[in-house]
């Protein structure tokens, strides 16, 4: 089914967009789902030239994995629209609530995206599940929240992807061990007054969390770029990091990433930034 609504661009899935609540059920777009398609969009274009590197091999088949995909919105857009076109390549949600599952097989059954696959699993069991390839080109995770961000890149490590998107969202990992380490670190640098404050804690928290994350990646060949996702007014969690594997030198942000943990007092994060 297609529609002459300007905004939407040619071969999308009404029937998808209706289900995504992008357009209302008689097929209009409201000022409110003009917006939602608008943010859409925005994101999609950040993940395009992305996907242009991968396919560029014709006889390549390849893989995107969506790692805490809740309702697997972002996996159902990017699929129709680049995959569907495609004829080839997967898309692979990965959710540990499985009713979530279950809804997103039945539209991907509706819509016929049959290299849509959807797998009730933890990140552990992701990492050696047999239903997931190997190697992975593309990891996203679009507001994956506390640690979900981590396993996301834990998982993109160990499968060796060439691209990694992430749009972080909140963390209380961190700024609890800022918090229970206060005492400590104020006697030893003026620079403790950034979380003296409970509201600064997790707020500097959150900001240091992401630079863990990238020095993390860094640390492991990839060069990131750090930017706000624009136009995404649905959460203050503005923030997109894209990580493309080059296997740049390893060492300096590694040590790095080290130095700024013990400068901290964050030694007992070690095991989830720099294992």
């Amino acid at each position: 089914m297609t529609t002459n609504i300007p905004e939407i661009r040619p071969g999308q899935s009404v029937e998808l967009l209706k289900e995504l609540h992008i357009l209302t059920r008689d097929g209009k777009l409201n000022q409110d789902s003009r917006r939602k398609l608008k943010q859409v969009y925005h994101l999609y274009n950040f993940i395009e030239p992305l996907l242009n590197e991968v396919v560029k091999d014709p006889e390549k088949n390849f893989s995107l994995v969506d790692h805490g995909a809740g309702k697997s919105y972002l996996g159902f857009i990017i699929f129709d629209l680049f995959f569907k076109a495609l004829k080839r390549g997967e898309i692979y949600g990965i959710e540990t609530r499985e009713e979530l599952v279950k809804k997103s097989e039945d539209l991907a059954k509706r819509l016929r995206f049959e290299r849509m696959k959807f797998l009730n699993l933890s990140v552990e069991e992701s990492i050696t599940s047999q239903k997931l390839p190997e190697q992975v080109d593309i990891v996203t995770a679009l507001h994956a929240c506390d640690t979900a961000t981590d396993d996301a890149i834990k998982f993109a490590l160990e499968k060796k992807a060439r691209f990694v998107v992430l749009v972080p969202c909140c963390q209380a990992e961190v700024a609890s061990v800022l918090r229970k380490n206060k005492g400590k670190n104020l006697g030893r640098s003026v620079l403790t007054e950034i979380w003296r404050h409970p509201i600064h804690t997790r707020e500097f928290g959150s900001q240091i969390t992401n630079v863990l994350r990238c020095l993390e990646l860094e640390a492991h060949g990839y060069q990131v770029t750090v930017t706000e996702l624009i136009g995404w007014e649905h959460s203050m969690k503005n923030e997109l990091i894209i990580a493309q594997f080059k296997d740049l030198p390893k060492e300096h942000p590694r040590r790095r990433l080290e130095s700024l943990l013990n400068e901290l007092n964050l030694e007992d994060l070690k095991f989830r930034f720099l294992e």
